[in-house]
């Protein structure tokens, strides 16, 4: 088996997974959520949004109990954002049969880029009331490390003893896809074995949705939280904002065939791009997606009708879901009335940051079991968004390759390439998401 690609890069391979998200807690609940349809919309539970606020409702995570993978110590000196990157890592770092401490891989090959779009917004808030009721010298010293957006990234490697490149990317709404691409990168340049990489968001608080309802960026479907993220319905009125996490674990084929790892799935592209437009706006045409996915399938040595499967940004907002359809048919041209493009915010809300990796594992399992999750909440078509959007109803589809868009307010696009991977003679795993390939 060849483990580089033609130009010489190193081919790197998914060997593990872990979810936390507003319909499930790792990657098994959420997997069944989505193909069953499940919203994670209701009203807000992390503070009181009944009276004031013109948006009551999110897509919380629901029943997370951070004391599962953390002490209670460790609970109170780390942010909601932070216990969801920790929770994930856990996750996947057992997906990938690693040991606790990374074992059989060496520690100064390990490298870990985790993606948020806001970091600890939570802490931030709480922290400024206390400075402005009781005083500057009653704010936390744990204050700034519980805030700072890198802190997750940190942590995992300070408990895994993962000494390799280590970082945080933040770019908005592309922040983890940015994060899952870059970490894609290292390993093909031989700068590391294995990456722990993803995303984690925690930004339901109440400057946020305050701060996002001013904007007029939110559903304000209050009577109907369920059936407020409808993407590329003509009735759209904005994005749900949800929270959550997603970590995968990228290995070189090489390693991990050589440590006899389950394999789920193959990195096999990566484009990204900038709008050069407008602060929040999408460019006309969505120019800079177009770049983004042309980048991505060149990266991956793909055509057009090699792809079955895009999972789209697909916000629920009036602007993004017409350019980024406009932008699918420019790039595939005839090959887009084929696809199937899907997108998963229906059910989880937009998880801002997190939201390029949980769409990313999304998209793996996609490619991994055939199955792909429906676009709830589909009512009213929008003569501009004629593709087929899987509306109501989830697929089955053999995919051999996927894309999974993410876009970010500054005008960041990225485009990842995701490839089935074959199994091997003997083997029966594709039905089992997270059950890996005989390597």
């Amino acid at each position: 088996m060849e483990t580089r690609t033609r130009d010489g890069r190193h081919r790197v391979v998914v060997t593990g997974l872990g979810l936390v998200t507003p319909v499930g807690n790792d990657v098994e609940s959420t997997w069944a959520a989505l193909l069953a349809g499940s919203s994670g919309a209701a009203p807000i539970t992390q503070f009181d949004a009944a009276e004031k606020f013109s948006v009551k409702f999110a897509c919380e995570v629901k029943g997370f109990d951070p004391e599962q993978y953390m002490d209670r110590k460790e609970v109170r000196r780390t942010d909601r954002f932070a216990q969801f990157a920790l929770a994930v890592a856990h996750q996947a770092v057992l997906d990938a049969g690693l040991g606790e401490r990374l074992a059989p891989a060496d520690p100064e090959r390990v490298g870990v880029l985790i993606g948020t779009g806001i970091g600890g917004v939570a802490t931030f808030e709480e922290q400024t009331r206390t400075l402005l009721e009781r005083g500057p010298g009653r704010v936390s010293p744990f204050f700034v490390p519980m805030f700072i957006p890198d802190m997750a990234a940190g942590l995992i490697s300070m408990r895994y003893g993962a000494m390799g490149p280590n970082y945080a990317t933040v770019s908005a709404c592309s922040s983890s896809a940015h994060a899952l691409g870059n970490s894609m990168r290292l390993i093909q340049a031989g700068e590391a074995d294995v990456m722990i990489t993803g995303g984690t968001e925690a930004t339901i608080t109440p400057l946020t949705v305050a701060g996002f309802a001013s904007m007029k960026a939110l559903s304000t479907r209050n009577d109907s939280p369920g059936t407020a993220s409808r993407p590329f319905d003509a009735e759209r009125d904005g994005f749900v904002l949800g929270e959550g996490g997603g970590a995968m674990i990228l290995e070189s084929l090489e390693h991990a065939l050589g440590r006899g790892a389950h394999i789920v799935g193959e990195l096999t592209g990566f484009g990204q791009s900038a709008d050069a437009y407008h602060m929040t706006a999408p460019a006309p045409e969505g120019a800079g997606a177009q770049l983004a996915m042309r980048a991505a399938l060149r990266d991956a040595g793909l055509e057009a009708a090699d792809v079955g499967y895009i999972n789209a940004h697909g916000t629920s907002t009036p602007a993004n879901d017409v350019n980024e359809t406009k932008a699918i048919k420019a790039v595939f041209g005839p090959a887009a009335q084929a696809l199937v493009v899907g997108s998963t915010k229906s059910m989880t809300g937009h998880l801002l940051g997190a939201a390029g990796a949980v769409e990313g594992i999304i998209s793996v399992l996609v490619t991994r079991t055939g199955q792909i999750p429906p676009t709830i909440n589909f009512s009213t078509p929008d003569p501009e968004c004629d593709l087929d959007y899987a509306h109501n109803e989830r697929r089955e589809r053999q995919v051999r390759a996927a894309l999974t868009n993410s876009f970010g307010f500054g005008g960041h696009n990225v485009s990842l390439a995701v490839s089935r991977w074959e199994e091997q003679p003997g083997c029966s795993r594709l039905s089992t998401p997270g059950g890996g390939a005989c390597g």
